[in-house]
């Protein structure tokens, strides 16, 4: 088999996480056949850590600290008042009009530790970079990405986002994307973000009781984001139907169960009672049973399949998808029961996957990756956190539930602040690398004359790295 260089670039760049030193020859003699092979791999996409804690371990722990903290600052508070009163008691004495000798300079404060929460996210943070910097390809590890995102939680509004990446999505990126659907909606992490924790069935005995109501955000997002798409085939009653159907779907508090607080529970004194309509679909009163089978019903419907296709070739290949491969990729996902494997199959294998136009820019995650792994730079892990939100993608804090968007458009003001950190970035590891074997590993055939003779002409090794991170073909996908 004739060995294809150009393509074994274009695969790594468009497909995984960029190229690292002899990556590019090493897939070059099947560039296909390498990112079907990374599908096939044993318990791909998954992490293992013993460093890393469940989800609800995290909540939990969290929740311990943060009494902990509440409880000392109220100690120290109470502290300073009971000085400050007999303080206030002494200067009424006659001691009170005696010179005192000067208080003691203050001890020097140390440093304070990093907040556990903090702590928790860095953990996840490293794990899920050094899963994708330490790829063969990446391939697996940018579906994570996809998915991750397209199933959006916030760490601003759950410690859990790093632990929900890992339990939720990792273990069905490959499987179906019905048991996907199920993981990611009945989440903790989930629950919490999109505020189903606190819908109660008006008719319920806790809705009667307590006057609470439906929250609807969960099931409007399922149906708008998750699986259906915006305006398809859905009313504004399937919606509210849908929301009584996942009443009852909440957490454990951790205040009151400090063994399981943080995880999963039906509530049925919370769910509304009766049968529910969807979309056409009757759904009897079967507990959470219910709810699950309003979710499996919605991964098998075409509306479902077109809105997921769509999503993976816009990802993937272009803002303005073929509509061919498109199609193909919807019949292929109805075809199998929505076999994710199935459906990236189909992608990669596809003729319009592999037009020579780099159409996509990078994410600015993709990007950092692809920089260390063009350098083979160890990866400090606060400074790519920063990086990443300063360029406008903070992990897991996307701006809405529609997490971070595909579309070039949206990533094209940023380019001006990628300089700095490119040039940032070259300053400090620069000196140990040779800009023109960097532009090989990481490039190679994709390499412009335009780029080659930017970095031959370089002023300095810095400068010439930071070129190479900003070129075109280095840009993008």
């Amino acid at each position: 088999m004739a060995c294809d260089p150009r393509e074994a670039a274009l695969a790594l760049h468009r497909f995984g996480f960029g190229p690292r030193a002899g990556s590019i020859m090493a897939i070059a003699p099947d560039p296909r056949g390498a990112l079907l092979a990374e599908l096939e791999l044993p318990d791909a996409g998954q992490i293992a850590s013993a460093d890393l804690q469940s989800s609800a371990a995290a909540n939990r722990a969290v929740f311990e600290y943060n009494a902990e903290r509440a409880a000392n600052e109220k100690r120290e508070r109470h502290r300073r008042e009971a000085a400050a009163q007999v303080a206030m008691q002494n200067a009424g004495g006659e001691a009170s009009m005696e010179a005192k000798p000067d208080a003691p300079p203050p001890t020097p404060s140390q440093p304070e530790a990093v907040p556990l929460p903090r702590q928790l996210f860095r953990k996840e943070a490293k794990a899920h970079f050094d899963a994708a910097i330490n790829a063969e390809i990446g391939l697996v590890e940018r579906l994570v990405w996809f998915w991750s995102n397209h199933f959006c939680v916030n760490a601003d509004a759950t410690v859990m986002a790093g632990g929900y990446e890992r339990e939720a999505i990792r273990p069905h990126v490959l499987g179906r994307f019905s048991d996907m659907l199920l993981a990611v909606e009945g989440h903790p992490a989930m629950l919490l973000y999109l505020n189903n924790e606190q819908s109660v069935g008006p008719e319920s005995v806790a809705g009667i009781n307590r006057d609470k109501g439906l929250n609807e955000n969960l099931a409007r997002e399922i149906l708008e984001l998750h699986t259906l798409g915006v305006r398809t085939v859905y009313t504004q009653a399937d919606v509210t139907n849908f929301a009584k159907v996942l009443t009852g779907w909440t957490i454990l508090p951790t205040v009151s169960n400090p063994d399981h607080g943080g995880e999963f529970v039906f509530l049925r004194r919370a769910h509304e009672p009766g049968a529910q309509t969807l979309i056409g679909n009757t759904y009897t009163d079967g507990g959470v049973g219910q709810g699950c089978s309003v979710l499996a019903d919605l991964a098998r419907h075409p509306a479902t399949a077109k809105h997921v296709a769509t999503k993976l070739v816009h990802h993937f290949i272009a803002d303005d998808p073929p509509s061919e491969l498109i199609d193909r990729l919807t019949q292929r996902y109805l075809d199998t029961e929505g076999d994710l494997k199935e459906v990236v199959t189909a992608l990669i294998t596809a003729p319009e996957a592999w037009a020579p136009e780099q159409a996509k820019i990078k994410r600015p995650g993709e990007w950092i990756v692809a920089a260390l792994r063009a350098t083979g730079e160890t990866a400090d892990i606060v400074r790519i956190i920063r990086a990443q939100a300063l360029l406008g993608e903070p992990l897991w804090r996307p701006p809405a539930p529609k997490g971070f968007s595909d579309d070039n458009a949206a990533w094209l003001d940023g380019l001006g602040q990628r300089l700095e950190i490119a040039n940032g970035f070259a300053h400090r590891e620069a000196l140990g690398h040779e800009p023109e074997a960097v532009m090989e590993a990481a490039l190679g055939p994709l390499a412009s004359a335009e780029t080659r003779r930017a970095i031959a002409r370089a002023e300095s090794r810095p400068q010439a790295l930071a070129l190479l991170l900003m070129a075109p073909e280095f840009q993008r996908r």
